[in-house]
């Protein structure tokens, strides 16, 4: 059984400008010594103002949904953050949760993130999706109704690329031939992808063909004993390993009245999400602004 890891999300975004970042590299540096497995940002390259589609499950949002920004608010470029914390960490795992793949040209976005990985000495995952809002493609000059197969190519460009020393690609829309590009990625196949997403025959393919882990999105999120093991089945059914699929989870965290975190209640919660199998626990939690603070604290939950 693969040891359970732990990953915390970093708030790279605010409604408002907070005046500062620092924060979130005060809080990566924590976690780095604090030996937290991985840090997390999230993406969004620009905003419509049809906010309420996040909550819609036809469009990619989820039930009862709700953006934690308006229009208006501050979101930071996923990779280009993850270059600054490269910078300031030397042995946390750098990852995105999610990147919306599609929205960057592949061969840029294979180039940026084998640049990353090799900085990084081999500490970049990426998680991906669709996204749910069809402003970003718009304004990208992608088309929102093919967003699934635009990240399959976004995916297939960017393996290729890191995998084959003389690469070929021949799509509709997209075709080269003795293309090469070095660097490629230290981890051996290439940047791990693990595909956000609900559990449909699209998303099994996905995983099957690019992924390394599932990120759950929805109703299988909330219901993970459930959809791993349909996850696994639909896997093995496109052609995949669906034993070898890591899985996020969130940190079922309980919390005391003055909202500390109880540990051994948190781990009784956590104990049947191991044996269901997930693999990697994401953690939303407010860490404390100073440095040593932060490191005692989340070494408390790591």
């Amino acid at each position: 059984m693969t040891t359970p890891q732990l990953s915390i999300m970093l708030r790279t975004y605010a409604a408002e400008d907070p005046g500062t970042w620092q924060p979130v590299l005060d809080t990566a540096r924590a976690a780095d010594a604090a030996g937290v497995d991985r840090v997390l940002v999230s993406d969004h390259v620009v905003f419509g103002e049809h906010m309420e589609a996040y909550g819609r499950p036809e469009s990619g949002g989820v039930v009862g949904g709700k953006q934690p920004t308006g229009p208006d608010g501050h979101w930071l470029e996923p990779l280009t953050t993850l270059s600054v914390l490269c910078g300031t960490t030397s042995r946390v795992r750098l990852g995105t949760n999610i990147l919306i793949a599609a929205l960057r040209r592949p061969v840029v976005l294979a180039k940026s993130a084998a640049t990353l990985d090799v900085l990084s000495r081999g500490r970049l995952d990426l998680g991906v999706g669709i996204g749910w809002q069809r402003e970003e493609y718009d304004a990208a000059g992608l088309d929102f109704g093919t967003r699934g197969r635009q990240l399959d190519l976004t995916l297939e460009v960017c393996q290729t690329l890191w995998r084959e020393p003389r690469a070929e690609v021949d799509r509709a829309g997209l075709t080269f031939e003795a293309i090469h590009m070095m660097p490629k990625p230290v981890q051996p196949g290439g940047v791990p992808i693990w595909v956000s997403g609900r559990l449909n025959d699209r998303v099994a393919r996905r995983l099957a063909r690019f992924g390394c882990g599932w990120i759950p999105w929805g109703e299988d999120a909330g219901d993970l004993v459930a959809s791993i093991p349909r996850m696994r089945d639909a896997v093995a059914a496109a052609g995949g390993d669906g034993n070898a699929i890591q899985v996020a989870g969130a940190l079922p965290t309980v919390r005391r009245d003055d909202r500390s975190i109880d540990l051994d209640a948190t781990m009784e919660r956590v104990l049947p999400f191991v044996d269901a199998g997930v693999t990697d626990f994401r953690a939303y939690v407010p860490v404390p602004s100073a440095y040593d603070e932060a490191v005692e604290y989340l070494r408390g939950i790591a």
